[in-house]
């Protein structure tokens, strides 16, 4: 018992993490599991103050990167802000249309193809001609993949802190080299 509820704790903390694939904020959720985690079961391993500001930097990191990415793709390619926030709730609403579609890989089509579809109607409907509303719109889901990327590599970095922090054993040191 001692080795199952946290091996499925961090099966569960796993899916979660699927969850950055559909533009939710996957990354808060875990952190918030791993406190309930650190509250509820007698032994929480390595769970300290710092292990938490940990945590929390690289979820806050996670969002910034999130948000930038997808602003430098917009702008790289030539959108306007409203082209951007645009792409940003498409690929919102995308992600959620295509979620039960392909067992869940919808999400991330959809989050892409939104992405794309609200920076191209915004660019459009602010009167930009056809090619540059696909180059702006392009940027958006060129950014909102490198957005889903990284958050989600930054998720498993938490992810494996925290296996780390569960594990971590006084009965066996840490080895250090020279």
């Amino acid at each position: 018992m001692e080795v199952l509820f946290p091996t499925l704790f961090l099966v569960l903390l796993g899916f979660v993490l699927l969850l950055n694939v559909i533009t939710l904020p996957a990354n808060w959720i875990m952190l918030g599991l791993i406190g309930l985690w650190r509250a509820a079961y007698p032994y929480p391993g390595d769970m300290g103050w710092l292990f938490f500001l940990m945590l929390i930097g690289l979820a806050v990191f996670g969002e910034i990167v999130e948000y930038l990415a997808q602003g430098w793709g917009s702008k790289k390619y030539g959108s306007s802000t409203s082209g951007m926030w645009a792409g940003l709730i498409g690929a919102l609403v995308g992600a959620l249309a295509g979620m039960p579609l392909l067992l869940g890989l919808g999400a991330l089509i959809g989050a892409l193809v939104g992405a794309w579809i609200g920076c191209y109607l915004m660019e459009r409907y602010k009167g930009r001609d056809g090619y540059e509303a696909r180059q702006a719109a392009k940027g958006a889901l060129v950014g909102r993949f490198l957005g889903i990327v990284v958050k989600c590599g930054i998720g498993a970095v938490m992810l494996v802190l925290t296996f780390h922090a569960m594990f971590a054993s006084p009965a066996y040191p840490p080895v250090t080299t020279f």
